[in-house]
């Protein structure tokens, strides 16, 4: 199966799915299209040998698209703008210290936690896996995904000031996870490395501030450009080509991709198009382009996770322990929220229900996937696959489905 085939199948079950869940299932978008697509994945896994054909090629399809390289250096880069385009950057500066905190402290603090609960559990149930394997396993779980949260939050009740601190939080927090999960990878690919600090710092500055410097060349560039002329389609080719340019780069360069998309978008989203008389318009028909681009990707997205049931090897050995591991996200995602909040209350000014609101509002979604799918073959390769997948399915569905309802009670 070629590349174009494999897209077109793929963009072709997406519209399918997409025009179900609007016309019958009725769920928020992203979510209906996750449920209707896990649940066509476990039909065809039930049915595998009485449909023997269709298992085949949707098992051929799924095998076909490499998730992680898809998401990671194709996908995310465009999703990722697409939200900071549309961010209010005025709040988010408001916002700054409490979305700072939750995506340094938050993220280190709930790798720790989760590590050690995970590896206690793990223990007691009789499977064998080292502390740093669960380390690393907390490291790409903790993140709040942008992408599961901002498409979710789109549809939400949640008060306006909160939304801007889980949305600023989910858009910068990954700088923070792929430092621990890069350091720790390393760490359990070859036991002879030992933890240094200089290492990590090293890490930390090229793949974060690496990120924001290639965002902010990016963005600095791409504004000069679409402020001396007034032509959408040209402005959109422009905008594209940027996005483009910071996947490339951002791979060769060996930064954080996803900080750069940010930054650039957040750039972006406070410009001026064209002259005082067309400003206003062109922003507004960019923002529509933008976010169609958005929610057609999402919608991809969302449809690939729900296929990857099928060659993601799941519950028969592993269905305890990764049950288990939603109650350990979020009781560490707790913690670590709740310990920062409590020591710095007057400057963050978050009472315990708004607490309560972030730990349900902080969703993990298809990044955990990629970044499980991207460890190297080992004895506990499949465990982590098969919890993390567990835990993005909950997320996304359950805690997506329930945050309005949340909300209605936590807020008064």
């Amino acid at each position: 199966m070629d590349t174009f085939t494999t897209i077109a199948i793929l963009v072709t079950i997406s519209a399918l799915i997409s025009y179900i869940n609007q016309r019958f299932v009725k769920l928020p978008g992203t979510i209906g299209i996750m449920v209707i697509a896990i649940s066509l994945s476990i039909l065809i896994l039930i049915s595998g040998k009485t449909f023997p054909v269709v298992y085949g090629f949707i098992s051929q399809l799924a095998s076909n698209i490499d998730f992680t390289k898809t998401l990671l250096d194709v996908m995310l880069a465009f999703l990722l703008f697409a939200s900071a385009l549309h961010f209010d950057f005025a709040k988010l500066k408001e916002q700054k210290i409490p979305v700072l905190i939750l995506s340094t402290v938050g993220v280190i603090g709930c790798t720790t936690i989760f590590g050690f609960l995970f590896y206690w559990a793990a223990t007691y149930l009789g499977i064998d896996i080292p502390l740093m394997y669960c380390f690393l396993f907390g490291a790409l779980i903790s993140p709040t995904d942008p992408v599961a949260v901002l498409s979710v939050l789109k549809k939400s009740k949640i008060p306006p000031s909160l939304e801007t601190i889980i949305g600023g939080e989910s858009l910068f927090n990954d700088g923070v996870g792929i430092l621990l999960f890069v350091t720790l990878r390393e760490i359990t690919e070859d036991n002879g490395i030992e933890f240094s600090w200089s290492h990590s710092g090293m890490l930390f500055v090229q793949e974060v501030f690496g990120g924001i410097l290639l965002g902010v060349a990016s963005g600095f560039f791409c504004t000069k450009l679409v402020k001396k002329i007034d032509d959408l389609q040209t402005i959109i080719m422009i905008t594209l080509a940027m996005v483009m340019g910071i996947s490339v780069l951002g791979g060769l360069l060996h930064v954080s991709i996803p900080l750069a998309a940010v930054t650039a978008g957040l750039m972006l989203s406070t410009m001026k198009l064209g002259d005082q008389t067309s400003s206003l318009h062109l922003k507004g028909l960019l923002d529509k382009i933008w976010g169609l681009i958005d929610d057609l990707l999402n919608t991809i997205l969302f449809v690939m996770i729900g296929l990857q049931i099928v060659v993601i090897p799941f519950f028969s050995n592993y269905w305890l322990i990764s049950l288990i591991s939603i109650i350990f996200v979020l009781v560490a995602r707790g913690i670590s929220i709740a310990i920062p909040t409590i020591l710095m209350r007057r400057s963050l000014k978050i009472d315990f229900k708004k607490q309560g609101i972030l730990i349900w509002a902080g969703l993990r979604g298809g990044i955990s996937v990629a970044l499980a799918l991207s460890l190297p073959d080992s004895p506990y390769k499949a465990l982590i696959v098969s919890a993390s997948y567990l835990i993005v399915i909950f997320s996304i569905i359950v805690q997506g489905l329930t945050l309005n309802n949340v909300v209605n009670k936590l807020v008064d």
